[in-house]
């Protein structure tokens, strides 16, 4: 079967930049969609390097609110709107207060930007815990898992083009990732640490004793830290690196 659907990994680094990576983002284009999954503060950037623009997407999906997956909306709306008079919508799906705290974090960032979000035609969709929404393209569903609660952290079921897309947002083991997994034609995890073990984030050795149990076609780390960095030549599943594509 011929791939309809292609997903970059335009930035797959923790929140510290470790090995120099850059903040989680990933796009994917499909026949009948062009979305970001996470949008990290290094995103426009990314983009740049891959040959993209904003105007090769339609939709941005947002785990939750830290810096490191949503931080990079202030400077990507204010290019759409500043630098190329985006006309088309941008559909904008997040945990719920995703409007609000998109403007607040734009007047942190650039005080008296916030109005840009009138000026393009933006649409927030809040999506709710194991609640399918539909969505021009593709759906999407949300899964809570173990992060932080302040920011409303979320892992992600992406349907497209009858390709599924798993996202496990950064968690510790949470039996969620399973139903996240299940069946998907890919499965992004989250693995931080190697053997260390936390409360908000996934470590490698964990993560190898539930492995049985991620009914994916495909797994692929993301977000490691120097700990896993330093740890490569020991782990078998396969990493992401910062502009890595993947057909689907």
């Amino acid at each position: 079967m011929a791939a309809t659907v292609r997903l970059v990994f335009l930035g797959c680094g923790d929140a510290f930049g470790s090995g120099g990576r850059l903040n989680t983002c990933f796009h994917v284009a499909a026949p009948s969609a062009r979305f970001l999954i996470d949008c990290g503060a290094s995103s426009l950037v990314a983009l740049h390097r891959a040959g993209l623009t904003t105007d090769d997407v339609d939709a941005i999906l947002i785990s939750h609110f830290h810096g490191d997956h949503y931080g990079g909306l202030p400077v990507l709306l204010l290019e759409a709107a500043k630098h190329r008079q985006r006309q088309r919508p941008l559909t904008i799906v997040t945990p719920a207060g995703g409007e609000q705290r998109t403007r607040d974090l734009m007047e942190v960032m650039y005080p008296g930007s916030s109005g840009v979000v009138d000026e393009l035609d933006v649409r927030f969709v809040p999506y709710a815990a194991h609640q399918p929404l539909e969505l021009e393209g593709f759906s999407v569903t949300a899964f809570p898992v173990i992060h932080s609660d302040a920011a409303l952290s979320h892992g992600l079921r992406i349907s497209v083009n009858d390709r599924v897309i798993g996202f496990s947002g950064d968690t510790c083991w949470t039996d969620e990732l399973i139903g996240i997994a299940d069946g998907a034609d890919l499965m992004i995890c989250e693995c931080n640490f190697f053997d260390t073990v936390t409360p908000i984030h996934v470590d490698y050795r964990t993560l190898a004793r539930h492995l049985p149990e991620l009914k994916a076609g495909r797994i692929i780390l993301n977000h490691l830290g120097e700990e896993m960095l330093t740890h490569l030549e020991r782990v078998e599943l396969e990493c992401a690196y910062d502009g890595m594509a993947v057909e689907l």
